[in-house]
């Protein structure tokens, strides 16, 4: 039986490891490290940028544009997660001293970098669109990244390929495909190779009905032991010691 917690107060947190998580985690923020400022420095050239691209979506079609043609400033506008969830996520890989941390949905490669940060930590992440591969491809190499490994094609066949010769993963972020049913696919996918203690980030699960939905179903999955809910992002944990504790929280 799961016991939901809505809470933002961090006296009424009576679970010792979530106490930690909300204490170090979730509000512990550290906005002037140096590299996250170099990153976004790059958001501001990419939000200024009006270079005309043609883009065609795999997963469900944007709700921004109406056609394929959009500058990248749009598209850095409206795909890119903000920073201050940029650097939640660097805060939980290091936290959970992630290694083996995947990635759906590469878009420009802002959050990659982010995830990155870690010098031990390696990132696979995927992308289907070739527009937005050449571009994160770009800001890797410009960061001189080595412990990014970029996986080009539809998720849905590129993920399962992976995860037959993949190690025990220990985070997950999707980003990618925001429809209920693939969503549940590539969790299911995902549980396979997690690792015991290993976290799955889900994006916009307020974005759409089929999201919410998808949020909801997986937090009540057999599996998993413990969930975050930030109103953007969800988070899953997979800790059975965690006992079925749920909370929502604010960023």
């Amino acid at each position: 039986m799961n016991h939901w917690l809505d809470t933002v107060d961090a006296h009424s947190i009576h679970s010792p490891f979530f106490f930690d998580f909300y204490c170090e985690v979730i509000k512990k923020e550290n906005a002037e490290d140096s590299r996250y400022k170099e990153i976004e420095e790059l958001r501001k050239k990419l939000l200024v940028n009006h270079t005309l691209l043609k883009i065609t979506d795999l997963g469900a079609h944007s709700s921004h544009f109406k056609n394929e043609h959009r500058t990248i400033a749009q598209i850095a506008a409206t795909s890119l997660s903000p920073s201050n969830y940029c650097r939640l996520l660097s805060r939980i890989v290091s936290y959970q001293h992630s290694k083996q941390i995947v990635e759906l949905g590469t878009s420009m490669g802002l959050t990659t970098l982010y995830l990155s940060l870690p010098e031990d930590a390696r990132i696979t992440t995927f992308e289907g669109n070739s527009t937005m591969v050449n571009i994160a491809l770009t800001h890797f190499e410009a960061f001189e990244k080595t412990n990014i490994k970029l996986i080009e094609g539809n998720i849905d066949h590129t993920l399962p390929d992976f995860l037959q010769l993949s190690e025990k993963i220990d985070f997950v972020f999707m980003d990618a495909n925001h429809r209920y049913e693939p969503t549940l696919r590539y969790f299911n996918l995902l549980m396979k190779r997690m690792a015991p203690q290993g976290i799955i980030v889900m994006d916009d699960i307020y974005h759409s009905q089929e999201m919410t939905q998808a949020w909801n179903a997986l937090r009540e999955h057999k599996l998993v032991y413990g969930s975050v809910d930030l109103f953007k992002m969800g988070i899953l944990f997979f800790d059975p010691a965690l006992n079925h504790q749920h909370y929502t929280w604010s960023v």
